[in-house]
């Protein structure tokens, strides 16, 4: 039990007799609770008044004092990161003290102005909102459910982008989303093959974050402007959402918004997105302590602008660090306990600037057992890279900032290598767990192409075919790349049975494959 006079909470002394809900308390749940804990958010019960704060003021303090909530997992320390929800040692004293004097409410004139209704734009008026044309149905019960949807953004002209805004629509049976922009129409292709809105899985080899930025929603992250960095967004292009939902107990219709905020304005440096990380994850049912590491070197100086960790059940610990020429060591991020449901963005409140020779490295850690309690198998089983939740993952991206464009170019030219590896290594171990899935063999075979091993893909690109004979895209993929090896007759072979499947079948804007640098989450 905690003492009313002299209160002592985490080496912080505080005066008993001044705290009170509408003066201390009100500005603590506004801020880092009531994003999510109010009407039409993911939370399950609003936090908007003191009647609710006060009926829900024990369980608070338990999750505030054992930082549960609000959540936020990245350890102090390691990163000074724009928007922590982290509460400070004196916020939680001041909850632990308000419970104990028995929740009292205060002065009403001291309350401060509850934040918007649910559905408002946090960041104002959009310029252009997009949405999907009709709701998904999401059911009742069952697994998680991963479903791209390809929204087309009807734009006269192209535009620069400063900020946007994501709407679940049904925050409660939405987990996370990623935003990205195709603008070879591969991803309705995909679309159109697949009957209902959208299609499983992620977007198109087309769908690709806009140079060098993040582009998601998850719970309680809060949209912002972007200062000296706004993407640039072409006309005719389509917005491709990806979207893990996850079944609440009853049918739920899930129809996403997001909000465009344009600027005349054209950015002044153009980030850089980088990805460490193994896609050869191969974890041993029961392993504890299961490792994934990887590194790379800086040819160039840069500026790290923010960070996202992604990983699914069975990670436990992340780390992120630089080891710069000179030995020393300066922290990006730590995450003692990686929980799932809890991944963000996380931007640093100021640039991190790094040399050239400065060494990237990410470290993550596994725990496969039965005692590992966020384990979805029971008893354990292996575990192999994959893309779903049934799989695993191990990516740190690394948003990066470069002195000039030039330095810029030498960065892709030195890394994009690198991450095409790693890609042909991801899809080769998936394959190894799901040799039936076509769109699996035709990945590997981009990705085999971008690397120069024509003969390679093509093998997977006739996989792919025998897999799906009907598919008009596969007999067109498979004739392409035919065609670019001097094979005529058999590429007029694989054209003619496309048409014959298709007989209007709408070419590809683009025949080149895409930059692999954004696979899904």
């Amino acid at each position: 039990m905690l003492s009313v006079a002299g209160l002592v909470f985490a080496g912080v002394a505080l005066n008993a007799a001044t705290v009170t809900f509408t003066r201390d308390i009100a500005p603590i749940v506004f801020a880092h609770c009531a994003s999510c804990h109010r009407p039409g958010e993911a939370a399950p019960f609003s936090l908007l008044t003191y009647d609710e704060v006060r009926r829900r003021a024990q369980l608070i303090a338990v999750m505030t004092r054992r930082r549960s909530m609000p959540p936020w997992k990245p350890e102090p320390g390691y990163g000074e990161f724009a928007g922590e929800r982290r509460l400070s040692d004196r916020q939680v004293a001041l909850i632990q003290q308000w419970v104990e004097l028995g929740t009292p409410e205060g002065d009403a004139n001291d309350l401060p102005p509850a934040p918007r209704p649910a559905g408002d734009w946090q960041l104002g008026t959009p310029d252009l909102v997009v949405a999907m044309p009709e709701p998904y149905l999401l059911g009742s019960d069952g697994p998680d459910v991963f479903r791209t949807f390809v929204i087309p953004i009807e734009l006269p002209a192209g535009r620069y982008v400063k900020g946007l805004e994501f709407h679940p629509g049904v925050p409660r049976a939405v987990h996370h989303a990623n935003v990205k922009i195709d603008r070879t129409r591969s991803s309705r292709r995909l679309d159109d093959d697949d009957p209902g809105p959208g299609f499983d899985g992620g977007g198109g080899r087309g769908a690709m974050f806009p140079d060098g930025h993040f582009l998601g929603w998850t719970p309680g992250q809060a949209p912002h402007m972007l200062v000296d960095t706004a993407w640039r967004l072409e006309a005719g292009s389509d917005l491709v959402v990806e979207v893990h939902m996850v079944p609440t107990g009853k049918p739920e219709r899930v129809q996403v918004r997001v909000g465009l905020f344009f600027t005349a304005e054209p950015p002044s440096r153009v980030p850089y997105m980088m990805r460490l990380g193994r896609q050869s994850i191969d974890i041993p049912a029961g392993t504890r302590d299961y490792s994934v590491t990887d590194s790379y070197v800086l040819p160039v100086d840069v500026e790290v602008l923010g960070v996202q960790p992604h990983a699914h059940n069975l990670a436990r610990e992340m780390k992120g660090f630089a080891r710069l020429p000179d030995g020393t060591t300066t922290p990006l991020i730590f995450i003692r306990d990686w929980d799932f449901r809890w991944q963000d963005v996380y931007r640093f409140r100021r640039p991190i600037p790094l040399p050239r020779g400065t060494t990237l490295t990410m470290q993550y850690t596994y725990d496969n057992s039965a005692d590992n309690v966020r384990n979805p198998n029971r008893p354990p089983r292996r575990v192999t890279f994959g893309q779903t939740t049934a799989s695993e993952m191990g990516d740190l991206w690394l948003q990066l900032a470069t002195r000039t464009s030039s330095d810029r170019a030498a960065l892709d030219v030195d890394y994009a290598p690198k991450m095409l590896q790693e890609d042909i290594a991801g899809d080769e171990k998936a394959l190894e767990v799901n040799p039936s899935d076509a769109r699996l063999h035709a990945d590997l075979a981009f990705c085999y192409l971008a690397a120069g091993r024509a003969a390679d893909a093509i093998v997977q690109l006739e996989d792919a075919v025998r897999l799906e004979p009907k598919s008009a895209h596969a007999q067109y993929d498979l004739g392409t790349t035919l065609l670019n090896q001097k094979r005529l007759d058999e590429a007029a072979e694989h054209f003619d049975r496309a048409l014959r499947l298709k007989p209007i079948f709408q070419r590809p804007t683009t025949t080149a494959a895409p930059s692999r640098r954004f696979k899904e989450n």
